[in-house]
């Protein structure tokens, strides 16, 4: 049996306590993009290692690297919205969200789906605009240890192939978030989802 579960920054040297604790004697194999626990009973447990490479192979420094004080940025971006926010600690310092209008698509064929599909574009456009220009007010100062993005992976990417965003494309790290359109409360969710630990648990049937 297996299932997925996340697990607070805060919350992980208990969570690996708990776990030897629940299925025995814990061996540890520690990679710099993962952490494998081998438990006695015959159960599992993968950590992704976030905001990976980890540097100290073990398992204090796992808890270690997780812990360490990092200014996070997050960028939502999707057609009918954007948000951008800076964290710290888990703590928003500074964001912004903002909606726009795009058309919906229609089943009109001919000239009429052409004009409908041109206006999308250009919806689409000026939507990817105001969601850049929110990028470089609220992130590309925020002197940033971290991206994560998350959204429509397209929109993502136009985004940060502006020029003044040359800085945030090599601080991007997983995970790559699913969201709705972004409001207050998504990114508010997104910062929380961005620290969390992803944990793969496999206990034998």
């Amino acid at each position: 049996m297996s299932k997925i579960v996340h697990v607070a920054p805060e919350r992980l040297d208990r969570w690996l306590t708990g776990f030897g604790e629940r299925h025995g004697d814990v061996e540890y194999d520690v990679t710099p993009t993962r952490v494998t626990l081998s438990a006695e009973d015959g159960s599992s447990a993968v950590v992704t290692v976030p905001f990976e490479p980890l540097a100290d192979l073990s398992r204090e420094g796992l808890v270690a690297h997780v812990l360490t004080p990092r200014r996070l940025g997050i960028l939502l971006v999707r057609r009918g919205g954007y948000g951008a926010g800076v964290f710290a600690d888990g703590k928003l310092l500074d964001s912004k969200v903002g909606s726009r209008h795009v058309q919906g698509t229609t089943k009109a064929g001919g000239w009429s789906q052409q004009r409908y599909a041109r206006r999308r574009d250009n919806q689409a456009r000026e939507a990817f605009a105001a969601a850049t220009e929110v990028a470089v007010r609220i992130l590309a100062p925020a002197k940033l240890d971290v991206l994560v993005c998350g959204g429509d992976r397209r929109a993502v990417d136009t985004v940060l192939e502006d020029p003044r965003l040359k800085e945030l494309p090599g601080l991007v790290r997983p995970p790559f978030l699913g969201v709705p359109d972004p409001k207050q409360k998504v990114l508010e969710q997104a910062g929380v989802d961005a620290r969390a630990i992803r944990i793969e648990l496999e206990q034998p049937a």
